[in-house]
């Protein structure tokens, strides 16, 4: 009998759902399995594939720059760069309840704000579930799901019924649409494209706010839409009014985005709606968008490619497809697929379930790289779990070396961008905060610090100065503080109606 290997333990995945380890596993006798020699030529392949040298980086930077300046000056660009009228700084001082509704990638969430003076605040939450159905059916129906989510959330909440508070009383809402819209007011948005997997239909090009107040209307809901924001920025607002050190917002999540505060003498495309140009206004750069169609500046492999290609979207969000955790473990399952099609990986074994397209969560992606023992147990639960595969200690710390060489690559991408504002706005001297939030910035071990890394090597010593935060809640607390600056705008007469 050849001599086997067992291992015990467990792990517990995103969902909360703890999977037990009890694996035995045969010796490379028993099944064919690559050798050590061959999957550390086969690391070096890939290790020049998707490393980003400092001198690249800084190239990068350069071309995204420029192309943050182009969609400043000029309407309809690739990365839009997309005027959000949101007016500057919150005082701390914005006092009341509002309501704030988040339309993400996964979930949609309905919150209770109440805003205390001083930068406090209170909060009561609830998340509904979207199924990838209403992510893809009848855009009408999706803002009916929503409506009829919020009108439980204030039933639930408010301690009496929606229908018996006080005529004429509404609540002001502050709707998180993380979605490119075009903006010439804050409580109206057409919507460019659909991103982060959805493609409801007869919704682009159309006001989503308009949409949205029908099915308010529909369920006859006491609530105003006040203002139609991005989650990225309503982080940028939350986390200055926590932080004021914070001078730009990043989302590293199912999408990626950033937003920062902009001069409005700058953002020459707006130059006719005769804004005091001595303003300030937050802008939603919408960079996920970066390099599309052309292809000219990021390093893609054709890994990258065919996620490109069999997307929903393809040519589209060229930056995202790199950096977001929607993708990275579609990335690696495609090097492991073309390793199984070589002849190199897991000879003799049915591979079956590994040929489905994103069944690589990226999840799986941080467990790996923070697998704390020497066999490599998580690994090993992954595959046997929830692939039926049996791994070799080699096969297992490739598959860890490629997981952080795909992980690595999208932090100092990711870098990249933060660089770009930072170089166009002028923060590298004195230094500024980055508000930072989505999944992959909170839960996948050592992003942030690559974040770091990759700003020193762009920046060198100064690099230092620019450090990011944990940016608690953007799309919650944030919409709820722009729904209250905007109220009083409009209370004092400075709404901008165009």
């Amino acid at each position: 009998m050849p001599a086997s290997r067992r291992g015990s333990g467990s792990f517990t995945l995103t969902t909360g759902q703890t999977i037990a380890i009890h694996t035995r596993t045969h010796d490379e006798e028993d099944l064919p399995h690559a050798t050590k020699k061959t999957m550390a030529d086969h690391l070096r392949k890939y290790e020049s594939l998707f490393t980003l040298t400092p001198q690249r980086m800084r190239m990068i930077v350069e071309a995204f720059t420029e192309t943050l300046e182009l969609g400043l000056n000029k309407p309809n660009q690739i990365v839009p760069m997309i005027p959000t009228y949101v007016f500057g700084w919150p005082t701390g001082q914005e006092t009341g309840d509002f309501l704030a509704l988040d339309l993400g990638g996964t979930n949609l969430r309905v919150c209770l704000v109440t805003l205390q003076g001083e930068g406090k605040f209170e909060i009561s939450q609830t998340k509904y579930r979207l199924t990838e159905e209403q992510k893809q059916e009848d855009g009408q129906k999706l803002f009916d799901f929503c409506a009829e989510c919020l009108h439980t959330f204030v039933e639930t909440n408010t301690g009496e019924g929606a229908g018996q508070l006080k005529p004429g009383q509404s609540l002001p809402l502050g709707f998180t649409f993380s979605y490119p819209c075009s903006q010439e007011r804050i409580d109206h948005g057409e919507l460019i494209r659909w991103t982060k997997g959805f493609g409801a239909g007869n919704t682009e090009g159309r006001d989503v706010a308009e949409m949205f107040k029908k099915s308010l209307e529909k369920y006859q809901l006491p609530i105003k839409l006040t203002a139609l924001i991005n989650d990225t920025t309503g982080t940028l607002i939350a986390s200055h009014y926590v932080n004021p050190k914070t001078k730009i917002a990043v989302i590293f999540g199912t999408g990626c985005n950033a937003a920062y505060m902009e001069h409005v003498k700058d953002i020459s495309k707006i130059e006719h709606l005769g804004i005091d140009p001595g303003a300030e206004m937050a802008i939603n750069c919408e960079w996920g968008a970066f390099d599309s169609f052309e292809h000219e500046h990021l390093p893609r492999t054709k890994y990258d490619t065919i996620v490109d290609d069999t997307s929903n979207k393809p040519g589209e969000q060229a930056f995202e497809k790199l950096i977001s955790g929607r993708y990275l473990g579609e990335i690696l399952r495609l090097v492991i697929c073309e390793l199984i099609d070589e002849g190199v990986l897991f000879l003799g074994q049915n591979t079956y379930k590994l040929e489905k397209p994103y069944c690589f969560d990226t999840a799986f992606l941080s467990l790996m790289e923070s697998d704390p023992t020497d066999e490599l147990l998580m690994v090993i639960g992954i595959f046997t779990h929830f692939f039926a595969l049996e791994t070799t200690l080699a096969e297992r710390q490739f598959f860890r070396a490629l997981a952080k060489l795909i992980g690595r690559r999208a932090a100092r991408l990711s870098a990249c961008g933060i660089a770009a504002i930072v170089s166009k706005m002028g923060h590298l001297e004195e230094g500024c905060s980055v508000g930072a939030d989505g999944s992959l910035y909170n839960k996948y071990p050592g992003f942030a610090d690559r974040v770091h890394e990759g700003l020193q090597d762009i920046f060198g010593d100064k690099g230092r100065n620019i450090v990011t935060h944990h940016a608690e809640d953007g799309s919650g607390v944030g919409s709820a503080i722009i729904a209250a600056m905007t109220k009083h705008r409009k209370d004092a007469g400075l709404y901008l109606n165009v």
